[in-house]
């Protein structure tokens, strides 16, 4: 059942109607490759994965009947093909955003949650609390040792929180988007609302086809403020365009980007209809000087 009527503008549809994958007893070798690949998507966050980066040796153990699911599922996020993807080039309150998403399929509920797995790590280290996600009651109940884990956070069901809906939006920015490919970078998406206790609005991933969110790049490829005129005879006032869902003129057509421009008041008509015949939705105009 869709979450809400309205579920394609928020581009969940890709987890409304879809099943838990899971490995059932008597099952072939094409259920097995199901599972591995759907570990993989979760896991990595809808990451492209080379063929040379697979974990054959961990593949061959779940088709020899050797490792459970949830064996699997530990391992990989174990491995250095996950430290190298989300632990290593993050900071770790970053990385247990990833963590609760990745294995656990939803976002923190509160700072608590977030000190506990940093003490842990601290404390034990990154392969003890990754154990702390797997093996917990929470885990247990929802994906057992043989249900791949998936995105909850965008259903309501018994023992979730309501904030956990709005806050995996925070996390989750479309199903054509990665864990690795989101205009913030590296930077945690929940840090300053957890511990200030708040809840956030519901932001639809930018790209979908009925809506748009605009969220600034952190790369730094337009400055926030700029001076000086840009053309000759240009007046001394200029203008932000924040803008949303730009299509980029190269294949696929699903990539979106959002923008900047800053231009001069006799520009700013023109640049409102070239974003127009590009596709791209103006999130706002304000004064950038």
């Amino acid at each position: 059942m869709a979450i809400t009527t309205a579920a394609s503008r928020l581009g969940t549809t890709a987890f409304s109607d879809i099943k838990p994958i899971e490995l059932r007893p008597n099952w072939t070798l094409e259920d097995a490759k199901a599972v591995i690949n759907a570990v993989y998507r979760q896991l990595l966050g809808n990451d492209h994965l080379m063929a040379a980066e697979r974990l054959t040796s961990l593949e061959s153990l779940l088709y020899n009947g050797q490792l459970s699911v949830r064996e699997f599922v530990r391992a990989v996020a174990k491995s250095e093909l996950y430290k190298s993807k989300f632990f290593y080039p993050h900071f770790q309150t970053r990385v247990i955003e990833l963590n609760f998403k990745h294995l656990l399929g939803r976002a923190p509920y509160d700072e608590s949650e977030v000190i506990y797995h940093l003490d842990l790590y601290q404390n034990e280290g990154f392969d003890a609390d990754i154990d702390s996600y797997i093996d917990s009651a929470e885990y247990e109940a929802n994906f057992g040792d043989a249900i791949v884990p998936y995105y909850r956070g965008f259903s309501t069901q018994t023992g979730q929180k309501t904030v956990g809906f709005t806050r995996m939006f925070r996390l989750y920015r479309g199903y054509a988007s990665s864990d690795r490919s989101q205009l913030e970078g590296t930077s945690p998406r929940l840090a300053a609302e957890l511990a200030k206790n708040s809840t956030s609005a519901v932001i639809a991933p930018s790209g979908s086809t009925e809506g748009f969110a605009y969220r600034p790049s952190k790369q730094g490829v337009v400055p926030n403020r700029t001076f000086g005129r840009s053309s000759q005879g240009s007046s001394d006032r200029l203008y932000r365009i924040e803008v949303a869902g730009i299509s980029l003129p190269r294949y696929p057509w699903v990539r979106r980007s959002n923008r900047e421009f800053i231009v001069p008041y006799e520009q700013l008509s023109n640049t409102l209809q070239q974003i127009s015949k590009q596709g791209g939705k103006v999130a706002s105009v304000t004064i950038a000087q």
